[in-house]
């Protein structure tokens, strides 16, 4: 039990991102050992031998964790995206258009007046958000449709909007670095409302999910190891977690949560509780990270680029 003395931060001597991580191990400080065992763990998830799935909730999207998402997809870090349906609409609506910063407390019914939605602290005008996607969603059925093409899986979708994007988005990388970004509840958000609404004029067209299955499976059977890393909860961290049961279970999992276990929910289930499912490897090694993924993520990005330069 004694057998780790609780060690200072010595700022002076720290250099980078990745040593300030490091000696997290040893403070003693709550959360750092956990980020610090992250820092480790997320270094060797990129040197190579795993296959690296990420998920997220589509809500960090519309933060400048957006920019940390991209530079994944990039830098072809990661293999597999798993999120949800507002991931497309925060990517397609920040390319065309801009968010801006407010407040938690600001008055939501002046802001209703001047057709302002407010995420969190993020507002995002309306004629950036519901407009804005509607008049690039529409086109693109409409094109993908002519070209005689009547079902399509989402990480395909994801790409054919990455053809059409920015730079500045993670769907354009997506795109060029043929890195699937898989959307297993594909209506649950505008871009899905505009599927929908072609769906009712082209009864044809569907969205073909077996195909963003197949391509789950194919991966975990064929992965020599697997790692994740895991930001929130809901049906992305499941999707991703489930598909890893089949092969045995993950061989590194990182999760940044701000949900607790103790209402049984998964966003706050710690991954030791996914041993028992078979979806963490008894052999593998996890950490779960109680904190704001805005705050821990860039930096535990950072530090790991830092490793990867050197």
């Amino acid at each position: 039990m004694l057998d780790r003395e609780v060690s200072d931060i010595d700022l002076d001597s720290i250099k980078g991102f990745g040593e300030l991580l490091e000696s997290y191990c040893n403070a003693g400080g709550f959360m750092a050992p956990k980020i610090g065992e992250a820092y480790k763990l997320m270094s060797e998830m990129f040197n190579g031998e795993y296959t690296v799935f990420i998920s997220f909730p589509a809500d960090l999207v519309a933060t400048g964790l957006r920019g940390v998402f991209r530079k994944l997809v990039e830098a072809k870090l990661v293999d597999y995206v798993i999120t949800t349906c507002g991931t497309w609409d925060h990517d397609i609506a920040r390319t065309l258009d801009k968010y801006y910063v407010g407040n938690f407390y600001m008055d939501d019914v002046e802001l209703h007046k001047k057709n302002i939605h407010r995420l969190g602290n993020v507002l995002v005008p309306r004629d950036s958000y519901g407009v804005a996607i509607e008049n690039f969603m529409r086109p693109l059925l409409e094109s993908i449709y002519k070209e005689g093409v009547r079902g399509i899986s989402t990480y395909e979708l994801s790409w054919r909007m990455g053809e059409q994007l920015k730079p500045d988005s993670i769907l354009y990388w997506a795109h060029k670095n043929k890195v699937p970004i898989i959307v297993p509840g594909p209506y649950d958000g505008a871009v899905g409302y505009q599927i929908w609404l072609f769906q009712q004029f082209h009864k044809d067209f569907r969205l073909d999910l077996y195909r963003d299955e197949k391509l789950l499976s194919d991966a975990v059977f064929e992965a020599r190891k697997t790692g994740a890393i895991i930001i929130g909860g809901g049906i992305s961290k499941h999707h991703l977690l489930w598909w890893n049961q089949f092969r045995g279970g993950l061989d590194i999992a990182i999760q940044i949560t701000t949900g607790v276990e103790l209402d049984g929910s998964l966003t706050g289930a710690r991954l030791s509780e996914a041993i028992t499912w078979g979806k963490v490897r008894p052999t593998g090694k996890e950490v779960s990270i109680w904190g704001e993924a805005s705050v821990i993520f860039p930096i535990l990005v950072k530090a790991v680029l830092e490793n990867l330069r050197r």
